[in-house]
């Protein structure tokens, strides 16, 4: 099931979409301000975000948010929002910008069609990936897929956490430098919450995470990643031209 997170004040909308949503077999966290949404964020994995937020917060919000996650940001504006404005998200990298008043059917069906689109963009782009075991994480796209089981939903400090270990296999990284590499920003992951951070990784990459192969604990010192690591960048094949077919 899809997982949208939305940011938007009015409670009557947040009902009618919360159910127009889960008629359409997606799920909905509704978040009030960008910390809860950043909160949010380190802790699930989402498909798309829907954002009402003041003019002068949006530009800044969309770069963070863009170095954060590969979800679609579809920005929700006030019903007399200029041209420049709109240029102005999209241009910061928002996939769609939509302007009230507009019907929740026509929402969830431009939420579905950004979370599509972004599918065959991110099949197109470049890989960048790391190789491990039966494993590929996609650096980019922001994915980490089995060779038999298919996706496996990561948050993001959980894909920062793996990507440390992986740029890094047969190292031993101390607590402090993954506490850096984890977190959203300064107090997002405290050293105590480090350990559950790692034992939920482990439970979705280790055979036996009460006995793990991969992520080993090194008494006093850190953690360590104990597998073979291959790093790789695949050019996507350049679609034939007229001449060539």
């Amino acid at each position: 099931m899809k997982h949208v997170l939305v940011l938007e004040r009015d409670q009557a909308t947040q009902l009618e979409l919360t159910e127009l949503m889960r008629q359409h077999e997606m799920r909905t966290t509704h978040v009030t301000d960008s910390n809860h949404l950043l909160g949010v964020l380190s802790n699930h994995a989402v498909d798309a975000l829907l954002l009402e937020i003041a003019t002068d917060e949006m530009v800044s919000t969309i770069h963070h948010l863009i170095e954060l996650t590969s979800a679609p940001i579809l920005i929700v504006g006030a019903e007399k929002t200029v041209e420049e404005e709109k240029v102005r998200g999209l241009d910061a990298g928002a996939s769609d910008y939509i302007c009230k008043p507009i019907g929740t059917r026509e929402i969830v069906a431009r939420v579905k069609a950004a979370i599509r689109d972004k599918g065959d963009i991110n099949h197109r782009r470049e890989r960048r990936s790391y190789e491990f075991g039966d494993y590929e994480l996609l650096i980019r796209q922001r994915l980490l897929i089995h060779s038999d089981s298919g996706e496996v939903r990561l948050t993001i400090a959980e894909f920062n956490l793996l990507t440390a270990f992986l740029a890094n296999p047969g190292i031993i990284l101390t607590r402090e430098r993954l506490l850096a590499a984890s977190r959203l920003h300064e107090g997002e992951i405290s050293d105590r919450s480090l350990d559950a951070l790692i034992l939920r990784l482990r439970r979705k990459i280790e055979i036996d995470p009460a006995h793990p192969l991969l992520i080993r604990t090194v008494r006093g010192h850190g953690y360590l990643f104990d597998c073979k690591v291959t790093f790789e960048v695949k050019a996507q094949p350049k679609r034939p031209s007229k001449a060539e077919t």
